[in-house]
């Protein structure tokens, strides 16, 4: 019995427990937060999430669910004994059980997130008896099961269409009758165990009747990033993680999932295994961006199967003498202007809080002709509520729309004026080219890119010393603010660069430019390096070699003799 089974058995039977619900309870949702993924909670968990006002997660659950929790809710975090307060102040150790009792008597909306599946959680089915005998109310909300999840993931099929019995272990609470029954029948079992303790699993099975020749696969850190995947026999599964250098190691005691039975062979896991063979699975990717633009860009590269880390090279201010921008504005407002053009999302950003400062919305562009830069700015515009009259053609850059920009017409066009909103170190490549069009321009300072913070010592040293797998450079600036604050990338880390000018700037910093967008585009830019991820794959498959990401081709440190 564990600690905390005991604990709310001790809740359970406590003299105060209520047998009639009272109104003024709260009420509690076991939430499942499943096997690691976030992507993988349900639309339910997430409406409970956001409705909650006491959030309490144990470790694992809380880094799957805590981007779903609404601001304001408390979050008491169940941490190796000791729990956390709001506001993250210690408060001793008390139990979760304890923890989920008090805040449903105090009438709170409660959500007790666990990992995997409630369902397969033996203390949360206790807690669910102790509220019941309470007479507060609850539900639950199923997460998908580690073993079913991991399976999946690992490209692992428990059963085929010829059937078949699949049996799920807890393999540190399963007895000699467990081991006994999943080791004489033919069934496919799935058990919960530690990397360290795999080959103590199969030593049973095979012990209990199960051929030494029976296929099985060992996954650690599944529906994550980090997972990782090892196939072999019950025979052999130990010699398997001597010589892939898994163990021993201090780390042995990871949780893992071992399927046994001839539905986990590696032929079929060779054409299953979908998430391991992302183009870009567990590379670690740079991304040197202001924190809102890396946004896309890093969700872009997690479908892919990257492990973005932002790094904000560029900090966006506003201009220090805002005034030129309050007259272009009223301006705006008064039809002073034909014309407005968006140069970068940050250039939208800094009009939307200029009249959400003036108490205007997007209503105060009618009248107004309005272009943007490329899709991305255009598609900020139309969450905006406004839709561009002009997007380039071709080439998403000041170039490109010039191409495509009309020339001042007396005839139909009333005014000859353009407002062009843009950062302080911006070229003067628009600007000339709408006066050589015959267009008036107010080139108006509407914010000041400054460089960023110097990262962590950690991050610096990665960057330097080859942690890093890819680094994605979005803009020149981009190059030069993150060769500023955190030194040069090693010469193992891929190098992307989102166009030509960018690239140069890269070449000029000495670095080797590897892969560039088809177009300036930063979806183009992540695609790109996925492609070129999936070349590196499939040339190492033709070769027959081990596929290893840049960062692992890094030199070692020779040893001190």
């Amino acid at each position: 019995m564990t600690a905390r089974t005991a604990q709310a058995k001790r809740v359970r039977t406590s003299p105060t427990a209520a047998v009639t619900p009272s109104s003024s309870y709260g009420h509690v949702t076991f939430l499942g937060a499943g096997p690691g993924d976030p992507g993988l909670l349900t639309l339910r968990a997430v409406d409970a999430l956001a409705q909650a006002d006491v959030l309490i997660a144990d470790p694992e659950a809380y880094e799957v669910v805590r981007a779903h929790v609404r601001a304001g809710t408390d979050a008491p975090l169940q941490a190796t004994g000791a729990d956390l307060a709001p506001g993250g102040a210690a408060a001793g150790t008390v139990d979760a059980a304890d923890l989920v009792m008090r805040a449903a008597r105090g009438g709170k909306r409660v959500v007790r997130a666990v990992a995997g599946d409630p369902g397969m959680d033996a203390d949360a089915t206790a807690d669910m008896l102790a509220l019941a005998a309470e007479g507060i109310t609850f539900e639950v909300v199923p997460g998908i099961a580690h073993g079913v999840g991991v399976a999946a993931y690992a490209g692992v099929p428990l059963r085929d269409p010829e059937g078949g019995d699949v049996r799920f272990v807890d393999g540190p609470t399963a007895d000699d009758r467990c081991w006994t029954e999943v080791g004489a029948s033919d069934a496919t079992v799935v058990v919960s165990t530690t990397l360290e303790a795999v080959a103590v699993t199969a030593g049973r099975l095979i012990a209990a009747g199960r051929k030494p020749d029976t296929p099985l696969s060992v996954t650690v850190a599944g529906t994550t990033t980090r997972q990782r995947t090892w196939t072999a026999t019950l025979g052999t599964v130990e010699r398997t993680l001597k010589s892939a250098k898994v163990l021993p190691s201090a780390e042995g005691d990871r949780p893992a999932i071992a399927v046994v039975g001839e539905r986990s062979a590696p032929a079929q896991r060779d054409q299953l295994a979908w998430f391991e063979s992302k183009p870009l699975f567990g590379w670690k990717v740079l991304v040197p961006r202001t924190k809102e633009q890396a946004a896309s860009l890093s969700e872009q590269l997690r479908s892919y199967g990257a492990v973005p880390s932002e790094v904000p090279t560029i900090a966006v201010e506003p201009p220090r003498t805002p005034q030129q921008m309050d007259r272009a504005v009223k301006g705006l407002v008064t039809g002073r202007y034909e014309w407005i053009a968006f140069t970068s999302v940050n250039a939208v950003k800094a009009i939307r809080e200029k009249f959400e400062e003036y108490g205007l919305d997007a209503r105060a562009f009618a009248g107004i002709k309005v272009a943007a830069v490329g899709e991305q700015t255009a598609r900020v515009l139309q969450e905006f509520g406004v839709r561009p009259d002009l997007v380039p053609s071709g080439e998403q850059s000041a170039a490109g729309l010039l191409e495509d920009w009309p020339p001042y017409d007396p005839v139909f066009d009333p005014i000859d004026r353009v407002f062009l909103p843009r950062a302080d170190i911006a070229t003067e490549t628009l600007v000339a080219g709408l006066v050589e069009l015959g267009w008036e321009v107010d080139d108006v300072t509407a914010y000041r890119t400054v460089r960023a913070s110097p990262p962590p010592a950690e991050t610096r040293e990665a960057i330097k010393g080859g942690g890093f797998d890819a680094v994605l450079f979005t803009s020149s600036s981009t190059v030069r603010n993150l060769v500023g604050i955190a030194g040069k990338p090693h010469n193992v880390t891929v190098i992307a660069c989102i166009g030509p000018a960018t690239a140069r700037t890269a070449e000029e910093h000495g670095l080797r430019v590897d892969v560039m967008a088809p177009e300036p585009s930063v979806l183009a830019l992540a695609e790109a390096l996925a492609q070129y991820g999936a070349a590196r794959r499939a040339a190492a498959i033709d070769a027959g070699e081990v596929l290893k990401r840049p960062s692992e081709k890094r030199p070692q440190r020779r040893r001190r003799a």
